[in-house]
């Protein structure tokens, strides 16, 4: 019951359609095993619900929000839902992120640089903005937010993929600082090859590879085990880094990856 007493935002809490848990709702799961209480939100709002029956079947207290993030007035209201929903809002987890379309320098479309760096910077720009008047009243409060490895490495082909990741890790750490005086804390995750449902499925029906194919491929790429993480993984870190186990911890891009990215050569 680390996060006993507590309540919290998940952003991204639905997942794409796959065989294992994406990292959105294996978040909202592991912080509801701890004790918080949940605001659910996804732009699919059915995805959101799944997550929500989820947690209510172990006894957890979660409500579904359905909202477009990159859209300011959505993340307006879902601090305000939260707020007056539960009274308080002492986490907020940002788990968001696309690829699609992405290409090097010279083939990416505009419309899909600024679709991506939309999706992925600016929405967790805007959801730390509406939730950190909330967090400063109460002078306290928990942003994480989900980087990439992408983001501090070499991503051939991701050009705008890596530019909004790294970004989120300024971003972080510009809250982390002017957030401070108000005993608020911000870190970002920086998971590596995860084997969830958006990496693996999606990639393997984007490149038009067998599923399993990638699988091993991802794997071999992992110093630790030659084995991708999970999501559960993310989740863990997660926690800790919501917890008051973490109170003396702000403004940290913690690498979730298995070793891959102190490997040189």
């Amino acid at each position: 019951m680390r996060l006993a007493g507590k309540v919290a935002i998940v952003v991204g809490a639905g997942q794409t359609p796959g065989d294992t848990i994406g990292n959105g709702r294996a978040t909202a799961i592991s912080f509801a095993r701890e004790g918080a209480r949940l605001l659910l939100v996804d732009r699919n709002g059915d995805s959101a619900r799944e997550t929500q029956e989820m947690v209510s079947a172990e006894g957890g207290e979660a409500s579904a929000f359905e909202a477009d993030v990159t859209d300011e007035n959505a993340c307006r209201a879902i601090a305000a839902e939260c707020a007056s929903r539960y009274g308080r809002i002492d986490v907020l987890h940002n788990n968001v992120g696309i690829g699609a379309g992405d290409a090097g320098a010279v083939h990416l479309e505009l419309d899909a640089w600024r679709r991506i760096l939309d999706v992925n910077l600016t929405a967790m720009f805007l959801s730390c903005k509406h939730v950190l008047p909330h967090m400063r009243e109460q002078r306290s409060g928990s942003i994480i937010n989900i980087s990439s490895l992408a983001s501090i490495a070499a991503a051939v082909g991701m050009l705008a993929y890596k530019v909004s990741k790294a970004g989120v890790n300024a971003l972080t750490q510009q809250i982390a600082m002017t957030n401070a005086r108000h005993g608020i804390r911000c870190n970002a995750i920086l998971p590596g090859l995860m084997n969830t449902p958006m990496a693996v499925e999606g990639i393997a029906q984007a490149r038009g590879i067998d599923k399993e194919v990638l699988i091993k491929a991802r794997d071999s790429m992992v110093p630790l085990r030659a084995e991708m993480g999970t999501a559960w993984d993310v989740a863990n870190a997660a926690v800790f880094l919501a917890s008051d186990e973490a109170k003396f911890i702000t403004g940290v891009l913690l690498p979730v990856d298995g070793g891959q990215s102190i490997k040189i050569g």
